[in-house]
């Protein structure tokens, strides 16, 4: 009779060594995560050690064989067979955060192929593939075979993430929000290197958002965060670097699913606002830089239309129509000034949460979303606006849900007789 292998490990050995400060071997790490993925670990036992993590922490070799053996739970996606090289672009979540919209064609027309794989929203902050279904017909689900044969055709592809990647940190991220560790910076930063790397990019540019809109209120832990993932993309051979952004105020004049594919189609027709404009050409000058194509400026092709033809072929290869009108919301209420001066304040997580609760967002992964609910902002901090003058306007198909979104905005819209201080878009860079 053969007697069963025993493991290498086991749960409370792993568990103890880090509650006591230990460093974690790579043995113990490949095994602890394969072992969680197979069910053999228990879900209460990778509590305890998310938990053990968040309070003593990693170092940088424990963070890098941890995104290592996350990566290695699921495939490798590889576009070496492309004809020009890669550059994805993420986003660690904001408030009008309608960037990869504009971003991805952009840069597919100075010559760089983008594979944007993108999720869906949930809370405060809005989901990429939520606000381009708001697109007649378009569609979020791709075969690795239809995305690579995009790549090739149009340059650019924004898509859901199969669940072949990373199998390790999609159990591992839902745990993570019932147990209070999310914020653990080892665990957010090879949650979501771990993918990217597994997604096969040649080059990332990380959007860092800092302020009340963010994940992240802290400069200095938004530093952590960003230095911790370059260290990790630079260690797995990706060339990485991060931008850390301003999110105190929401970036443009919609937050909502719909709006926002309209305001970035504005940005491609050579309009729209000027701060998501500014951050679209930062990001798509450092992907640029980042994949061998610094000489290309990225500006030349939203002038030019460029950048709007490949959009409008990205949508159409996904199955949406971009002649299409967007959907709009059936009922609309206004937000006026209660006084004349200056907008000194909108915060970027009350028009978030008002978007949220006037039906652009969820409260679980399950919820349906609103195609046309959201907010428009008609006036940013530093304009002067008078008594009576429009401030926001609310939309939402159900009329019921004005009163919780208008206390969501309760305090986080102010105006007074001198214009606050206004911080810079691009706060800092970090990179390997």
């Amino acid at each position: 009779m053969t007697r069963p292998v025993s493991a290498p490990h086991d749960a409370v050995e792993v568990i103890a060594a880090k509650r006591d400060r230990g460093e974690l071997s790579d043995s113990q790490i490949d095994w602890v995560l394969d072992a969680y993925t197979r069910g053999a670990v228990a879900d209460e036992q990778m509590s305890a050690l998310a938990m053990a993590i968040l309070l003593n922490g990693m170092t940088r070799r424990e963070v890098s064989r941890w995104t290592a053996a996350m990566i290695a739970s699921g495939e490798r996606m590889d576009f070496s067979s492309l004809s020009r090289p890669t550059a994805d672009k993420h986003s660690t979540g904001g408030v009008g955060d309608k960037v990869t919209l504009p971003l991805a064609p952009l840069v597919a027309a100075c010559g760089v192929a983008v594979p944007q794989l993108s999720g869906r929203g949930l809370g405060h902050t809005g989901g990429t593939l939520d606000k381009l279904e708001s697109v007649p017909g378009w569609r979020a689900d791709l075969s690795n075979a239809q995305m690579l044969a995009q790549l090739e055709d149009v340059g650019a592809v924004i898509c859901a993430a199969g669940t072949g990647l990373a199998p390790a940190d999609r159990k591992l991220y839902a745990l993570r929000d019932v147990t209070g560790t999310v914020e653990a910076i080892p665990l957010i930063a090879s949650s979501i290197m771990s993918k990217k790397i597994a997604e096969g990019t040649g080059a990332l540019v990380l959007d860092v958002k800092v302020g009340s809109g963010a994940f992240m209120k802290d400069v200095d832990r938004a530093r952590e965060l960003a230095q911790t993932m370059v260290a990790l993309g630079t260690d797995a051979g990706v060339r990485t670097v991060a931008l850390l952004t301003d999110m105190s105020t929401p970036l443009g004049r919609t937050a909502g699913n719909g709006l926002e594919v309209g305001e970035s189609v504005d940005v491609l027709a050579g309009g729209g606002p000027d701060d998501v404009v500014e951050l679209t050409l930062a990001l798509a000058r450092e992907m640029l830089q980042a994949a061998g194509a610094g000489d290309v400026d990225p500006a030349d092709r939203l002038r030019d239309g460029s950048a709007m033809d490949v959009w409008r072929r990205m949508i159409a290869a996904q199955g949406g129509d971009p002649d299409a009108p967007l959907p709009r919301s059936r009922e609309t209420h206004v937000v006026r000034a209660v006084r004349s001066g200056v907008l000194t304040r909108l915060d970027a997580m009350a028009v978030g949460l008002a978007a949220w609760r006037l039906g652009a967002g969820r409260a679980r992964k399950e919820d349906p979303v609103q195609a046309a609910a959201g907010v428009v902002m008609h006036a940013k901090p530093g304009d002067e606006v008078t008594r009576g003058q429009d401030l926001l306007t609310l939309h939402t198909d159900e009329p019921e849900r004005f009163d919780r979104a208008l206390a969501a905005l309760e305090g986080g819209v102010e105006v007074g007789d001198e214009p606050a201080p206004r911080s810079a878009l691009v706060i800092d860079r970090v990179a390997g």
